[in-house]
């Protein structure tokens, strides 16, 4: 059985008129483990908005923009997988900010 691993989207380059796959890049790294007062959030769906488009710039706008190696941006419906926050159960469903990625770590802050 192959160890469980986290798959990130992160920005590779930024795009040039439309996206294409090479402005992006998948990442392996192990699943994060949280801390005391954290809590493990596996992405059940995720978001994909035209906002994001603008997110890939380096130009300013209204928002930060995704730095060139950083997981995209994105709103997800994420499931506790592990708490370690006294407010937050396994299993519990949330609204995130945690991005392209497969697992997250929160501190709950914003959920």
């Amino acid at each position: 059985m192959a160890n469980p691993e986290n798959r990130r989207i992160v920005l590779a380059a930024r795009p040039d008129g439309r996206p294409k796959p090479s402005d992006f890049r998948i990442e392996r790294t192990p699943i994060p483990e949280p801390k005391d007062g954290e809590i493990l959030l596996e992405t059940l769906y995720l978001s994909l908005d035209p906002y994001m488009r603008w997110r890939m710039n380096a130009a300013k706008s209204y928002a930060q923009a995704t730095e060139i190696g950083e997981v995209m941006v994105g709103a997800t419906v994420a499931r506790v997988a592990r708490s370690r926050h006294p407010e937050w159960r396994d299993g519990d469903v949330v609204l995130a900010a945690s991005g392209w990625q497969g697992f997250a770590v929160s501190d709950g802050t914003g959920l």
